[in-house]
């Protein structure tokens, strides 16, 4: 096998402010592995938060892929993969995900099977995904909303966490207003100490707030889960919620987790949360980074899994430079087309 790797810029149709941080683009690395004339895709971005940078990102996966080249075929790879036998066993979750990801691909076409089906799931996943609405003025949030619903989003996500808290309710105020028959969800992004969170959610609760994704700063789980205990609404652990260690012991304690597998390594590992969690009382959310359809292809086969899919990065780009996943009506979708089912825009790949 051989692995290739390319570096893009990917752009924001517009900044979107979060209350840690304004993000306007961030750089993709793609890792492409070839076997037999047959290629897989795989996609990692550049975090500020999880402090990966493009250099980083293309020196892990290089060691990754120079040590595919020992492998007679994508499958022993991919069961070396999971197993912990493929170099790089201290690489950062999001490039074992990439990773795994250009492989489940590869191994999916080499199979003419989509990635769903290796997975042991018949049917395409499909499934309703949030969209974001960053910290912004009133005005452009109600715009938003009534732009969205108007094009088939049925749940908003709205970020929050402004230093005023009444910033934040007045904002999801006309929202509500401009969006009556929405699901929404709220996101801090960590930014409310506990009393602010407990005066708040009672509130937002009043104006029809499905659940808030980690209201309080992360770090200390155990005041996470006391808050869950208490909330009028379901709190969904996100930045507490890291690995399968992490959801232990979050299980049964906190009403969501939030699976992003650029944080939890990949496919087969929130697998493995997803089996934790079943049965528990704490229910899965799939969420994603800001990526292209390549990033967010991966998550999408697993979407029937999840209460909440949070899986719009790829909508906040300028410009997507893969297609496959749809989500411009407010669903993404699996397809049945071998392998993770995208294609880069203007590439005509064959398949084996």
């Amino acid at each position: 096998m051989k692995a290739g790797l390319r570096t893009v810029r990917l752009e924001l149709a517009e900044p979107l402010r979060i209350s840690r941080s304004v993000m306007s683009a961030r750089d993709a690395v793609w890792l492409t592995v070839e076997h037999e004339g047959v290629t897989g895709h795989g996609e990692a971005v550049t975090s500020v938060h999880y402090r990966l940078d493009a250099e980083a990102l293309e020196r892990h996966l290089t060691a990754v892929g120079t040590d595919l080249a020992r492998f007679p075929d994508p499958e022993s790879a991919l069961e070396a993969l999971r197993v912990g036998e493929l170099a790089g066993g201290g690489a950062p979750p999001a490039v074992t995900a990439a990773v795994e990801a250009a492989l489940l691909d590869l191994v999916g076409k080499r199979a003419g099977s989509p990635v769903h089906r290796l997975l042991g799931v018949t049917a395409p996943p499909v499934a309703a995904t949030a969209r974001t609405i960053g910290i912004t003025s009133r005005a452009h949030a109600a715009a938003q909303a009534r732009r969205l619903t108007a094009a088939g989003f049925e749940v908003i996500k709205v970020k929050a966490g402004t230093p005023d808290p009444e910033d934040d309710v007045e904002r999801v105020r006309v929202i509500r207003d401009a969006a009556p028959r929405a699901r929404l969800l709220l996101d801090p992004n960590g930014a409310w100490t506990v009393a602010q969170a407990e005066a708040l959610l009672h509130r937002f609760a009043a104006l029809g707030v499905e659940a808030v994704e980690q209201p309080v700063a992360p770090g200390d789980p155990a005041a996470l889960c006391a808050l869950a205990a208490r909330s009028p609404l379901p709190v969904i652990a996100d930045e507490d919620a890291v690995d399968l260690e992490d959801v232990r012991r979050l299980a049964g304690r906190v009403q969501g987790v939030n699976v992003k597998l650029a944080k939890c390594g990949g496919v087969h590992a929130a697998l493995r949360i997803a089996e934790l969690i079943a049965g528990s009382g704490t229910e899965l959310m799939l969420g994603c980074l800001t990526a292209s359809s390549l990033g967010l292809a991966p998550a999408v086969h697993l979407a029937d899994r999840a209460r909440w899919a949070d899986l719009d990065g790829h909508l906040l780009l300028a410009h997507d430079p893969w297609t496959g996943i749809g989500g411009e009506d407010g669903v993404v979708r699996a397809s049945w087309l071998p392998g993770l089912g995208v294609q880069e825009v203007g590439a005509h790949e064959g398949v084996a």
